[in-house]
């Protein structure tokens, strides 16, 4: 290891991260909350990539038994400190998970009597009463309601910008319309010259040429393309909680691989066989303003086409109308997009002594995230072994 850098050296840098995502953004304030002189180099003018463009979910409740329970409980701790010292929106109301059908009711039952339990899941089932009196009785044509407590929502396209903010008065530095086109043991070549770290974290979202191609190439990642709309409710509805419907208890792995969760995927392909289809299931994250962030859709390639499907966005305003039970007025759409199809949720890769790649895998970077640079940072630090995914738990028995 070469001498610590000077703080009068603009080009030196206890840790170097690549990418201004949440995921590097993650690991730039795991090691300035450390002393460490940090820099962040970013292509672009601000973040523009997966960390904006999504729901702005912490989502604790869909996280599968394991090391994705933990980093998503362990970055809403980080996410709610966070967001006291730099001024965001962090709601704390949590998720509505809907019932529509008696198989989907079936899931939420079998997650609360055998999951839950043994895992400490922070949620509750509402029926009857309970159910009806949510929001004076909107909800009462639903079956029941998963309540996750634990969940937050984050406007992700104001919490980013908050984020970077707060992170350069903490002594960050943002190198942004600069792009790295190689490092290697500790040096980085940029558009805007040489630089130097004791250690370099890559954290490139789906791009998967510009650096470290070679080393990701047999991982055969892809990208996931997705369709997002905001959406202004024609009567006022004063959502506090983030809503998903039983659709995606085929999607999160706290719900798929449990045995009840089988009849909702049938009942799915047989009475909406284009949902499955086009990869759609609901998700609706109410703004500090009034309005609805509403999802999604999955496309998966190599590359991520730039037309949009009408009929997808019919498919999901027809979703959150029939849900919501109130008619709805699109004021902006756009694609979201993020790394998706590798070999786990993420992986943690050294490539040299001084370099390190971390990627997402699927679309919770948000959630997980923040958790999940603490344990790169640490490890780093302490000569341990980086963070891998672990095997999932058996499944859950079925119900008697």
């Amino acid at each position: 290891m070469t001498q610590p850098p000077s703080e009068h050296d603009p080009q030196h840098f206890d840790l170097a991260v690549v990418g201004s995502g949440i995921l590097g953004l993650a690991h730039a304030y795991a090691a300035v909350k450390r002393g460490l002189k940090v820099a962040v180099f970013e292509r672009t003018s601000t973040p523009l990539g997966a960390s904006v463009r999504n729901f702005g979910m912490g989502l604790v409740t869909g996280q599968p038994p394991g090391i994705m329970l933990d980093l998503a409980r362990e970055s809403r701790a980080i996410w709610l400190h966070l967001a006291a010292r730099a001024h965001f929106s962090a709601r704390e109301a949590g998720t509505l998970l809907f019932a529509r059908s008696e198989a989907e009711h079936d899931v939420l039952q079998e997650f609360m009597m055998v999951r839950a339990r043994q895992y400490d899941y922070r949620a509750s089932l509402l029926e009857g009463d309970k159910l009806n009196a949510l929001y004076n009785g909107r909800f009462r044509h639903h079956r029941s309601a998963l309540h996750g407590t634990e969940d937050l929502q984050l406007y992700s396209r104001e919490a980013m910008p908050a984020l970077v903010a707060y992170l350069h008065s903490q002594g960050v530095h943002f190198r942004f319309n600069t792009l790295v086109h190689g490092t290697a043991d500790g040096r980085l070549s940029t558009t805007a010259g040489e630089f130097r770290a004791e250690r370099v974290v890559v954290c490139s979202g789906h791009d998967y040429l510009t650096l470290f191609a070679d080393r990701l190439q047999p991982m055969n990642l892809k990208q996931c393309r997705l369709q997002m709309l905001r959406l202004k409710t024609e009567e006022p509805l004063p959502l506090t909680h983030a809503v998903l419907t039983g659709l995606s208890c085929t999607h999160y792995g706290a719900f798929s691989d449990l045995p009840t969760a089988r009849a909702v995927h049938a009942e799915i392909e047989a009475n909406a066989p284009l949902l499955n289809k086009h990869g759609i299931h609901l998700l609706v994250s109410p703004t500090p303003y009034q309005e609805l962030i509403v999802g999604d859709s999955h496309h998966y390639g190599s590359d991520s086409p730039p037309f949009n499907s009408e009929e997808i966005d019919e498919l999901m305003l027809g979703l959150v109308e029939h849900t919501l039970a109130t008619r709805v007025k699109v004021i902006e759409r756009w694609q979201g997009v993020y790394g998706s199809k590798g070999p786990g949720p993420f992986s943690a890769l050294p490539i040299d002594a001084h370099t390190s790649v971390v990627l997402m895998h699927t679309g919770i970077g948000m959630s997980v995230g923040l958790g999940l640079g603490e344990r790169v940072v640490k490890a780093l630090l302490e000569g341990d072994s980086l963070p891998t995914p672990t095997a999932q738990p058996a499944p859950a028995t079925a119900l008697a």
